[in-house]
């Protein structure tokens, strides 16, 4: 039987579930999460490599998850969806994923509106199902909805916080996927570096621990990085815009960035598999989501082209 593979990109309003279903998908946590919108600023790929089974081809899925879809409004805004309309460019397949347990709202209709301008075959995903247990009348004018607002593939309701019918949209993914080669080993699952990574999960735990405009107003950069056998030590920097942000990160006698640093370090060991000495540091960078200067160089693939150049010299 053939082999299928594809570039999948996962498109979505803000809080859809889209790095909720990326990690169920792939089986491992790549990209942070938070009930904050707009937790996810940079494409985030995912790869899911299928054995051949009875009926089904064997494949390789390349995800790509999307920052939430959304008006921008900032120099941070315009990056993150120059972001999406760069993953729709390649990709085989879309999964238009939506939450069944809010209304269609104009964010929706935005949404929907990139999938028809892609002209990309798109599999609708009505997610968290799990909300509407006692409910379940709603589902079925919901389905007809969106039956009627575009020639969607598929319609696939499902939970990819409870992982309920995830089986059945790996099954109509890969089917719907062109034969092709093995994009990346089998080893694989992602092609972000270590680095990018501990810096989403130290702003994960920003995200899940201050409030109002912080979260928003703040981003972070690892400036070292030196793994050892046994300990990684790792000095990172958390950028906000104003004094009064500095102080609510730091916290009294330095207990908010203590909390964040502890929690954020742990999860760190888990992913490099040493120890890992973590010094944080938070620095103000006056209005840096308005700086296009600033907001590229946060790219991982900008930062990595630097530190190759810093190595040659």
């Amino acid at each position: 039987m053939a082999f299928h593979s594809g570039f999948v990109c996962i498109l979505g309003r803000p809080n859809a579930g889209k790095s909720t279903l990326l990690n169920a998908l792939v089986g491992q946590k790549l990209a942070i999460i938070s009930p904050k919108p707009q937790t996810t600023r940079n494409r985030i790929l995912g790869i899911i490599h299928l054995p051949q089974q009875k009926g089904r081809p064997g494949g390789q899925v390349v995800l790509i998850d999307t920052p939430g879809v959304h008006r921008p409004d900032s120099s941070l805004g315009r990056k993150m969806m120059g972001e999406v309309r760069e993953a729709l460019e390649g990709c085989n397949l879309i999964l238009m994923i939506a939450d069944v347990a809010g209304k269609f709202a104009p964010g929706d209709q935005f949404v929907l509106d990139l999938v028809k301008k892609s002209h990309t075959p798109t599999l609708l995903l009505l997610n968290k199902i799990d909300l509407l247990r006692h409910e379940k009348d709603k589902l079925l004018p919901i389905i007809d909805q969106y039956r009627h607002l575009h020639d969607f593939q598929e319609i696939i309701p499902l939970s990819a916080r409870k992982g309920e019918g995830l089986d059945v949209l790996l099954e109509k993914v890969i089917a719907a996927l062109p034969e092709g080669p093995r994009y990346f080993p089998e080893d694989q699952v992602t092609d972000q570096p270590v680095r990018f990574m501990v810096a989403e999960v130290i702003r994960e735990q920003v995200l899940l621990e201050t409030k109002e405009e912080v979260p928003y107003a703040t981003t972070v950069v690892i400036e070292q990085f030196e793994e050892g056998p046994k300990l990684t030590r790792i000095a990172a920097a958390i950028f906000c815009e104003r004094e009064g942000q500095k102080g609510i990160l730091v916290g009294k006698r330095g207990a908010m960035l203590k909390k964040i640093g502890t929690a954020a370090r742990l999860q760190i060991e888990k992913m490099v598999g040493t120890r890992v000495f973590l010094e944080l540091f938070v620095k103000v960078q006056p209005g840096w989501r308005e700086s296009h200067h600033f907001v590229e160089e946060l790219d991982w693939r900008r930062q990595l082209q630097n530190l190759a150049g810093t190595e040659k010299h």
